[in-house]
């Protein structure tokens, strides 16, 4: 199986945002400041991706490594994502954004979770046209991912286990797995972030820090996949 178009649009996109500390740094500047230029450029992602028509946008926010970092650091990236929901649903209700969360949600306290189950309901375009399914990972971690689901398997007490058997139970259950996968922070590795479902997906490394990743870097991005031919372990082509 081949698909190869100078034209595709990848129906789902997943972004590893990589580089805020880095940015922030080299500009002598408080870590903060490249966590909120980092918002600002997830913001701006979301909206181009609405544009160019992409289906599914999937941000890894905060991992499940993530909580070991400084307590300092992480209220901070906590107190973030709780005001960028507040400020932002509005906007993402006006563009036909409908948000989702994903990961160990129960690790976060419990402002920021009933914060989170209000955003994805007031973003839920039930009987609306929606133009863009906007996945938020936080808390998350690939393994967890395919844990979590090894175990509601168990329960079932099937004699055997299929790939679409554990696929169905994964977080991302309702989504296609994504096409393109785009991890800044000038590093090229997938650091526990959809394991099971990057299995086909065409990785992008751009050689910039997340800040940078402006709707050009975004465009660059989409040109590439463009030019990529995805045969999905297609044998066809083999010879000795």
């Amino acid at each position: 199986m081949e698909g190869k178009s100078p034209n595709t649009i990848p129906r789902h996109v997943a972004i590893i945002m990589d580089g805020n500390n880095r940015w922030a740094s080299e500009r002598n500047l408080p870590g903060v400041a490249g966590h909120q230029k980092g918002v600002e450029r997830a913001r701006e992602a979301v909206e181009f991706a609405v544009k160019k028509g992409i289906s599914t946008l999937t941000i890894f926010a905060f991992s499940s490594e993530n909580w070991g970092r400084s307590n300092e650091e992480v209220n901070l990236l906590m107190k973030l994502l709780n005001t960028a929901l507040k400020e932002q649903v509005p906007n993402l209700i006006k563009n036909s954004v409908q948000l989702h969360f994903i990961g160990d949600l129960s690790q976060f306290d419990n402002e920021l979770l009933n914060q989170m189950k209000k955003s994805e309901k007031l973003t839920a375009c039930d009987g609306k046209e929606k133009k863009l399914d906007l996945v938020v990972a936080a808390s998350y971690g690939g393994r967890w991912d395919i844990i979590n689901a090894v175990n509601r398997l168990k329960d079932s007490r099937k004699k055997s286990i299929s790939e679409d058997d554990l696929t169905s139970l994964l977080s991302t259950a309702k989504f296609n797995d994504p096409d393109l996968c785009i991890r800044t922070g000038k590093e090229q590795r997938i650091s526990n972030f959809l394991i099971w479902q990057l299995a086909y997906t065409e990785l992008y490394f751009p050689d910039v820090l997340w800040p940078d990743f402006n709707d050009d870097e975004f465009e660059k991005a989409l040109l590439e996949f463009s030019t990529r031919t995805r045969r999905f372990g297609d044998k066809s082509n083999f010879s000795l």
